[in-house]
Order: C-alpha cells, then sequence, then structure tokens
C-alpha cells in the first residue's frame, strides 16, 4: 500500500468551506504518496487519531500564526489568524512528534512545526529584521527569486546537496529561535531561517518556501517530497525515531 501522507487544509470564514492547493496532492502523488486532506477537529480523540492513521503529515502554507502560541502580544504587522486551524495544527504537530510520524513544515507550516516543538518566530521580518530581502516576491509562484544556504551534513543536503540554491518566496514570518532537538539547516543572505530539521525526532523538516509550485518546472523540489514519503514508507515498516531514513 502507498503511505498516506495527511495535509492539513485552511479554513475561509467567509465561504465556510475548507480549502488546499492542488499543488500539494500532486507533489505527494507525484512522489509515490497517497495524499489525504485534514479537516481541522478541536476533539482530543481527533488529534489523537489522525496520526495514528498516518505515515506521514505536511503542514501546509497559510496565514500568520497567533503570538499568543509563543508567549508574545501581537505587533503591527501581525497579519489575520485562524484560532482554530493554529490550535488543530500545533496539536497535530506535536502529537506527530511525539509518535516520531514523518513531517514536513511548508511557509507556515515550517513555523508551526518549530512552535510545537518549542521554538518561536518573528512576526514581521521587515518590521523584525534591519536589511532584510523582500521576502513575498510578485513574480510567478513557480519562479525562484532569492538564494539561500545549505548547511552540510543535514537531511536538506541529502536532499539537495550542501551549497547555495535558490527558492521561491512568499512569507512575512519565520522562525527566529529554533526548537530544542532542531537544527537550521539553510539561510538566505539576510540571515533569515529558511529551513529547520530535527536531530532527535526521526523525519522532521520544515522550509520556509514552497517547492509544492516548483518541482514541476524544476526536478530537484520533488525530492522534498520524495523524502517525506520514503521516510512514511520506512514508518509504515514500524521503524522509529533516528531509525527513519532522510533522505530521497
Amino acid at each position: 500500500m502507498l503511505p498516506l501522507i495527511g495535509i492539513t487544509c485552511a479554513w475561509d470564514e467567509e465561504k465556510m468551506h475548507f480549502f488546499l492547493s492542488r499543488f500539494y496532492t500532486r507533489a505527494v502523488e507525484a512522489a509515490g504518496g497517497l495524499p489525504l486532506l485534514l479537516p481541522y477537529t478541536g476533539r482530543e480523540a481527533g488529534l489523537n487519531t489522525w496520526p495514528e492513521l498516518l505515515d506521514g503529515l505536511i503542514l501546509s502554507g497559510g496565514g500568520d500564526v497567533d503570538p499568543v502560541h509563543f508567549g508574545e502580544e501581537p505587533l503591527p504587522g501581525c497579519g489575520e489568524i485562524s484560532p482554530e486551524r493554529d490550535d488543530f495544527e500545533l496539536g497535530l504537530a506535536r502529537r506527530a512528534l511525539s509518535l516520531g510520524l514523518p513531517v514536513l513544515g511548508i511557509c507556515r507550516g515550517a513555523q508551526v512545526l518549530n512552535i510545537a516543538a518549542g521554538g518561536n518566530i518573528y512576526q514581521d521580518i521587515a518590521a523584525q529584521v534591519p536589511g532584510c530581502l523582500k521576502h513575498h516576491q510578485r513574480a510567478p509562484r513557480w519562479c525562484a527569486t532569492h538564494g539561500i544556504m545549505v548547511e552540510e551534513n543535514t537531511c536538506l543536503a541529502a536532499i539537495f546537496g550542501a551549497g547555495v540554491m535558490r527558492v521561491n518566496s512568499f512569507h512575512h514570518q519565520a522562525v527566529r529561535r529554533p526548537a530544542p532537538g532542531f537544527i537550521v539547516s539553510a539561510r538566505s543572505v539576510d540571515g533569515i531561517i529558511e529551513a529547520i530539521e530535527s536531530t532527535a525526532r526521526g523525519f522532521a523538516l520544515g522550509v520556509q518556501w514552497h517547492p509544492e509550485t516548483m518541482w514541476e518546472r524544476d526536478g530537484r523540489f520533488l525530492g522534498i517530497f520524495a523524502a517525506l514519503v520514503d521516510a512514511g514508507r520506512e514508518y509504515k515498516k514500524g521503524k522509529r525515531g533516528d531509525e527513519q531514513v532522510c533522505w530521497p
């Protein structure tokens, strides 16, 4: 059976429906996984049950995280928040980490992963990081607009190789202090953290860019999803923690 990869959704309050870009499901399918969209549930039983059913989890992109979840009051640049989504995804991420379930966080999802594990984020990098680059591009979503440096001897380097590469960028928040048990595996030239990964919990990777919109034009970016699916396949076989693979 194919590894079952859950993907969190966003919520449209006006239209009263869940939604998710098809880019995510196409990437999971292309990498050999079976995507499953996860609606919010506020019930503890749901938060415990979803991870038990899954072989991997994607925390998808979206709006801002309420700073109350990392002990801060909102700054002027903090944008729209979704309280139910925050509660659901943070609870889901913590449960996944406790089980060793492979997790991939994308953009907002990388921030959620870091907060769930005990780190924090910048509420608004333009206000809090002097001299930062333009991180919310006005270019097609598939287009890479700034460079990052991938660190050696990381899971990310196993996917892309260490050194300079270019990525797309659609964010104004970013990881500030990595959570305990996580390391920085990539930064942009202005010092903004572009990727984090776990050193203690099996496959848990967060990237600040959107590889799901890039892989069809640049096949290297499918490697992130292949790494998640491979880790999910090993998880499915009953492996845990350090036994899980973190390469495509």
